[in-house]
């Protein structure tokens, strides 16, 4: 396959008429300076594809419904409240109809690849279904469908607070000690073998809240290869019942206990002093940042100047899918850092452009935070691709250098004309090749699951 682009940032550098070729799924060989002829698709401008390195898919159907203020002060817990509510009735093929929706918006909106967060593995009164990943085959099913490039990662969840409460409720669905879900890892990736050769499975501690200091040794030692991700920090109460418990905040505890390195993503690594923020840069982990999701939510802003001024990684990811929108988030990332410092392009360690700064940089992480071998334009990189219409009125005035501060902070989604998971065409002309059917499904599956909730 031959792509040629008109422009195209090749390992950061801006190139004119280039033509891209991939073979198995990976760049082969990029040339310059050349044009058109021989070409199996021509696009207007292109560039590396994000990873969204954070999705729970099924809280996408919950998307509109918690804006209501109720009787008191609002806030995550409330909210979490109403997600239990919503998983009592909530069924696999529901399951898998919400997850290809959530993958097709993502691909649409230029993602090629996504990290799931996966904790619901059982029935609604926790038990586990036959299959004990049933519901993790939703999510390769969904993935298959829409040929997005997947990470699997399974959540170990069996405590209800950080003091080790039994689970009840909506929790249940989640409940695993550390021999069942160490199964569930080996379920999954029996079953990884449908999926193109790009997919893989890693783990997911939830938080430390939801597990426990031994759990989590065992665990680690049980899987000392492959992505580990874990929510950690991101809200004060959090952060307050960790310290309170073992005697350290939520970061510097987990980079105390063990060896956190490049293999870690660290979710909403929101409340973090600036000790704890020079510390995780130097691990080399990347800090999985949800912007859109943490505002929604009201989490509070990272300490993203400290955190890029030490070389800090850092990834993007639409958590619970309020809102799919990858220029979104990448402008929701630098606004709160503006209004918490009333300061403009905050999100440079030095000088330069805010949005080359934003969109490379979270390209870079989400690949390394996905175990995924992309995140920029090189030979031998996976053919995670993105192509844009500059031609569209909220780019057609730039220059290239200024192109990617035009996609942050002025363009919507609709300027991304093509998307390629690994050679994967699955988004031509702005549209999913599968769209209608996909939206279809999803419209009868939430017509049964609403009326049940």
């Amino acid at each position: 396959m031959k792509i040629h682009a008109k422009s195209s940032l090749v390992d950061r550098v801006w190139l004119q008429n280039v033509c891209l070729t991939c073979v198995d799924g990976k760049i082969s060989n990029w040339e310059s300076g050349v044009n058109i002829d021989g070409a199996d698709y021509a696009v207007d401008v292109l560039l590396p594809a994000l990873g969204n390195l954070h999705s729970h898919t099924f809280q996408r159907a919950m998307a509109g419904m918690t804006e209501f203020r109720t009787a008191g002060r609002e806030n995550f817990w409330t909210w979490r409240d109403l997600m239990y509510r919503f998983l009592g009735h909530l069924t696999p093929d529901q399951y898998e109809a919400i997850a290809a929706l959530v993958f097709m918006e993502m691909l649409e909106a230029g993602y090629a690849s996504v990290g799931e967060f996966h904790y619901v593995h059982h029935q609604p009164n926790g038990a586990p279904y036959s299959q004990l990943s049933e519901l993790s085959e939703r999510v390769f099913a969904a993935a298959k469908q829409t040929g997005i490039g997947l990470t699997h990662l399974p959540v170990l969840y069996t405590y209800g607070g950080v003091n080790q409460e039994p689970l009840a409720g909506g929790q249940l669905r989640f409940a695993n000690d550390v021999e069942r879900f160490l199964s569930l890892v080996e379920s999954c990736k029996a079953s990884q073998s449908d999926l193109p050769a790009d997919a893989q499975v890693g783990i997911a501690p939830h938080s430390l809240r939801a597990t426990s200091p031994i759990d989590l040794g065992r665990v680690l030692q049980a899987t000392p290869q492959g992505p580990v991700h874990i929510h950690i920090s991101e809200q004060p109460k959090e952060v307050a019942d960790v310290e309170a418990k073992l005697g350290q905040r939520p970061v510097e505890w987990l980079l105390n206990k063990f060896d956190v390195d490049t293999r870690w993503c660290l979710i909403h690594a929101t409340h973090m002093s600036k000790a704890e923020t020079i510390a995780m840069a130097n691990s080399g982990a990347v800090a999985g940042l949800c912007p859109i999701t943490e505002a929604n939510l009201g989490d509070g802003p990272f300490n993203g100047r400290t955190f890029l001024e030490h070389d800090g990684a850092f990834g993007l990811g639409s958590d619970s899918n309020v809102r799919i929108s990858l220029t979104e988030e990448l402008r929701t990332l630098e606004y709160s850092q503006r209004l918490r410092d009333m300061a403009r392009n905050v999100l440079v360690a030095k000088e330069g452009s805010v949005g080359k700064t934003l969109y490379t940089g979270a390209a870079l992480g989400g690949a390394q935070a996905l175990g995924r071998d992309a995140g920029s334009i090189e030979v031998g990189k996976l053919a995670d691709l993105v192509a844009i219409d500059r031609s569209h009125p909220a780019l057609c005035t730039l220059q290239d250098d200024q192109l990617l501060d035009g996609l942050c902070f002025v363009a919507p989604d609709s300027v991304v004309t093509d998307t390629w998971s690994a050679g994967r065409h699955v988004v031509r002309e702005g549209r999913h090749k599968e769209r209608d059917a996909i939206v279809a499904r999803y419209k009868s599956a939430l017509s049964k699951l609403l009326q049940a909730v």
